[in-house]
């Protein structure tokens, strides 16, 4: 763990949302700390859902597949990490953070044009409480 300089500030937990024993899963940007993750994570989503909106989009059919395959390397790394399974890696979790961009694009663009999509849903819910519970269990272990 990377522990701030004493002339670094503690950054807002809306942009890097870790504590600053946790700072080495942020990038800096300024004298900001801004969650890795995060930084891949919407940018790669928004421009995956503007395309989508535009048209640019693959076929609809594959669309199932990609909304639950393409998020899984992310959580499997998440789960991993947070299970103390394997150590933070930026290059892994930018790397796995990609695909999951793009799922979450393309799940903002279901979700736009049906807004109570079971299969967005149904993965939001899955993915995101399986993350949830590693987050929780890694965090009494380490307590």
């Amino acid at each position: 763990m990377t522990r701030p300089r004493a002339d670094e500030s503690i950054s807002p937990m809306w942009i890097a949302h870790h504590y600053p024993e946790d700072y080495d899963r942020c990038v800096r940007i300024g004298r900001t700390h801004v969650c890795r993750r995060c930084a891949v994570l919407y940018p790669v989503a928004f421009v995956t859902f503007g395309l989508a909106l535009a048209g640019v989009h693959g076929a609809a059919s594959l669309d199932a597949w990609l909304l639950v395959l393409l998020p899984l390397p992310a959580v499997v790394e998440f789960v991993a990490e947070h299970l103390g399974w394997i150590p933070a890696r930026a290059g892994l979790q930018v790397a796995v953070t990609v695909p999951l961009g793009i799922a979450l694009g393309l799940g903002f663009d279901r979700y736009v044009h049906h807004p109570a999509d079971l299969l967005w849903w149904g993965t939001v819910v899955l993915y995101g409480g399986i993350c949830l519970a590693s987050a929780l269990i890694g965090a009494r272990r380490s307590t």
